[in-house]
């Protein structure tokens, strides 16, 4: 029986999910990858002999490509040995205070008693409410949405009145805590979407409970090495990866693609799945004319999410009483997210992220050195910033403003350095405006208001990644894969294998 073939373009984690499940469903698979290695935004920077993972370095909710890993015949945790972070990250706020963040609810109350004894409690029911939130939006999370009729599924129904649609998150929150500080600790969580907690749906109160209840992890080696480890599956499985291979155009018959071009050849498929980001390869690859929701004009009034300033710092030593994750929240937060999202200015005082990783893995720097990944929510590209000539000052603020966590000697011991700025992400990663976290996740712009997942525009195409359904962050994303390879399956008639179930206890043992 000939294999049905299936072009995959873009090797970040949803395309080597959905490659990984489609070899496995016995489909010829091919990824073309515009970059020399695997991983997209989740790839590794290598420096000198330091390892930086690029993009995303909290990996959360592990179940999701557990099940993935199982259905295809491996064991996450084996393949790629994690350890779970206690604390997750100590959080620090410019307004004064500090939460060495823990699953640890006891330890939890206790430091939120230091900081508002009137909220000590609060933590509790906020988890308790959000179990059963969860557990009702599981299902939304894991299904397809193709029009209006799909939000009147029983599941969706039923949890109806846990999703507040006029609450934004930030209000969601000041239902269980007073304290401004503490709404931000469990609310923050929104920036992995790229949007403020204010202007976020309340829904997303979820992703705070994820990382309480089911763990902040660490892949040794980095959040990059479980997408070389996926790419090395695929490759066991059968699928053929074409590196610096970006698609230049694709020929259609109608609305139907029936091949894409790249600079060294011409790929027919019976499907094809795209990993790339949305906006950008669509306006870029796709002759407008041919597109009727998704044209330019239309893409280019969609509400995107911030972008960010990266510097990748190998230093000599080791910051030992920093832990992995730092998070510093500016002292006035609500204008730090007006700079971001409506003046689109560089602020005087932004909040920033440090993972100070080799206090957990020394794998990734020399002997004796150690890496420091810092991220600076900014806005995306509209033309406000020159990054060409605002970076090297903003460089500098950024490692001014580090001495809040205790980094007044860091220039001294920087021993190698890369940086990343919204024009970057836009010129060397094909990211549209920079968006590093894709389309905005208001509620205009999801379920089936996103592109979805069989891409209606074009036949034969069908959408994995931040830019689809469900939406940024790496569990939604490799969610956004089995969602898609199980349509792509039917429609092509090939009975899709059914994920084994996780066993809990595993993901517990490897705590560490």
């Amino acid at each position: 029986m000939v294999k049905r073939k299936v072009v995959v373009v873009g090797a970040g984690p949803g395309g080597l999910a959905a490659a990984m499940q489609l070899a496995h469903a016995g489909c010829d698979v091919t990824v073309l990858e515009r970059m020399d290695r695997p991983g997209g935004r989740t790839s590794a920077i290598v420096r000198d002999g330091y390892r930086f993972d690029c993009g995303p370095t909290f990996f959360l909710y592990p179940r999701v490509l557990t099940e993935i890993f199982a259905s295809v015949g491996y064991d996450l945790m084996d393949e790629v040995p994690m350890r779970r972070l206690d604390p997750q990250y100590r959080l620090t706020f410019g307004a004064g205070g500090q939460l060495d963040c823990t699953p640890d609810l006891d330890e939890m109350d206790r430091q939120i008693g230091q900081l508002s004894p009137a909220d000590v409690g609060a933590l509790r029911r906020y988890m308790d409410d959000n179990r059963i939130k969860l557990e009702k939006f599981r299902p939304i999370l894991e299904s397809p949405f193709s029009s209006v009729a799909d939000l009147m599924r029983p599941s969706l129904i039923s949890a109806a009145k846990h999703l507040h649609p006029l609450r934004s998150l930030g209000n969601e929150l000041e239902r269980y805590f007073s304290d401004p500080r503490l709404v931000i600790a469990f609310a923050f969580q929104s920036k992995y979407l790229g949007m403020s907690p204010f202007n976020c749906p309340s829904l997303f109160s979820i992703l705070s409970f994820l990382e309480y209840e089911h763990g902040v992890w660490h892949p040794i080696g980095g959040c990059s090495r479980v997408s070389e480890r996926m790419e090395e599956i695929a490759i066991e499985l059968g699928v053929k990866f074409h590196y610096g291979e970006p698609v230049r155009g694709v020929e259609m018959e109608g609305r139907h693609v029936k091949s894409l071009t790249t600079d060294k050849s011409n790929y027919e498929a019976d499907a094809f799945v795209v990993n790339a980001d949305f906006a950008e390869w669509i306006t870029r690859t796709v002759p407008n004319a041919k597109r009727r929701r998704w044209t330019d004009e239309s893409i280019a009034k969609k509400r995107f999410s911030c972008s960010t300033f990266m510097l990748y710092l190998g230093i000599e030593g080791v910051y030992d009483d920093l832990p992995h994750h730092n998070i510093h929240i500016s002292e006035d937060y609500e204008n730090n997210l007006r700079e971001i999202e409506q003046t689109h200015s560089l602020s005087r005082d932004p909040s920033f992220y440090v993972q100070n990783a080799c206090v957990t893995d020394p794998s990734l720097a020399p002997p004796g050195h150690s890496t420091l990944y810092v991220l600076v929510p900014v806005t995306h590209q509209t033309g406000s910033i020159d990054w060409a000539k605002q970076a090297p000052a903003f460089r500098e603020l950024t490692l001014d403003r580090m001495a809040a966590i205790g980094l007044e000697d860091l220039r001294d011991r920087i021993r190698t350095e890369h940086m990343i700025t919204p024009q970057c992400w836009n010129e060397n990663y094909a990211i549209y405006k920079g968006a590093t976290f894709n389309l905005a996740h208001n509620l205009g712009q999801m379920l089936h208001k996103r592109p979805q997942n069989r891409f209606k525009e074009l036949g034969g195409v069908y959408l994995v990644g931040g830019g689809t359904h469900p939406g940024s962050g790496l569990p939604v994303i490799y969610e956004s894969s089995r969602i898609t390879t199980r349509l792509l399956l039917n429609d092509l008639g090939i009975t899709c294998p059914v994920a084994a179930p996780v066993n809990d206890s595993k993901l517990v043992a490897v705590h560490e």
